[in-house]
């Protein structure tokens, strides 16, 4: 039975809250009289969060010529908001555990994911005009969110859905959208809007298959959109979607990137991509 996306999060009680760390360090953030210390200390307070953050800071993501030993170390040289970014997407991987091996295989999903963060952030590294471009690696990553949803909430749909796109060549973001009523994409706005994240996020999130539909933020959903594609096109890890998703022309003239910064950002992916996992995960 078809319903609307509100409706589907409903029930979901693991989902209705941020870790609480993640919400301290944006207040914090956010708050002009917050210190560094201050930050350090709420991220010091989670050894979980401390030893991710630290694993993906020396990780190739980065390359530090130096091994960075402790979070205020890691806040001076990569920056209080770029961290708070960076914790969000680790957060959000935290969330959601148990998903049923049938349906898609955690370490493939997140490696897909994080390519994807990847992809995002060199590609918004080469327009040379962001000054945040962990947002962009932060976006990446939980692109695809909504559809952990679909697989927590409803797995035997999701399999059944799953197995026709691969038995009739479907792309899995459309029959989303004819079983479910709604796809992942719409999904995943309405969960950025109950865990009240950025506009920003919300809007790639809900536009990443569909970038002209993006009012506020159309090159963050763009970059993010190039950056999906060009990893299901090299096939580095899966989501659930078989397939290569289509591309919106406009998308790459949106974003303004020559096609020769294509050939480096491949190369690099797999390497970067393996290596990030195994720095949350390993």
């Amino acid at each position: 039975m078809k319903q609307k996306p509100e409706d589907f999060l409903k029930g979901l009680v693991q989902l209705s809250s941020l870790p609480v760390v993640y919400t301290k360090i944006n207040e914090a953030v956010n708050n002009p009289q917050s210190s560094t210390k201050d930050i350090c200390d709420i991220i010091s307070d989670d050894p979980g969060l401390t030893s991710r953050l630290l694993r993906l800071v020396n990780s190739a993501f980065y390359g530090f010529p130096s091994r960075v030993e402790t979070v205020s170390r890691a806040l001076f040289i990569v920056g209080t908001r770029q961290i708070r970014d960076l914790a969000l997407a680790t957060s959000i991987m935290n969330v959601f555990q148990g998903i049923p091996e049938k349906l898609v295989s955690m370490e493939s999903f997140w490696k897909h994911s994080v390519a994807c963060g990847l992809a995002a952030k060199t590609l918004a590294t080469y327009r040379r005009c962001e000054m945040n471009v962990e947002r962009f690696f932060a976006a990446g990553i939980i692109h695809d969110v909504g559809r952990l949803v679909i697989y927590k909430k409803a797995p035997d749909t999701a399999q059944a859905m799953i197995l026709r796109c691969q038995d009739r060549g479907e792309l899995l973001y459309d029959v989303e959208k004819e079983m479910l009523g709604f796809n992942h994409a719409e999904l995943g706005r309405k969960l950025m809007q109950f865990w009240n994240l950025p506009p920003s996020l919300e809007e790639v999130v809900a536009c990443h298959h569909m970038p002209q539909e993006a009012r506020r933020y159309p090159i963050e959903a763009s970059v993010v959109h190039i950056a999906d594609i060009l990893v299901h096109a090299i096939q580095l890890g899966n989501s659930g979607e078989h397939f290569v998703p289509r591309i919106d022309e406009k998308a790459w003239q949106m974003i303004g990137i020559p096609m020769s910064t294509l050939s480096p950002t491949l190369d690099q992916l797999e390497r970067e991509a393996s290596d990030v996992v195994k720095s949350l995960f390993g």
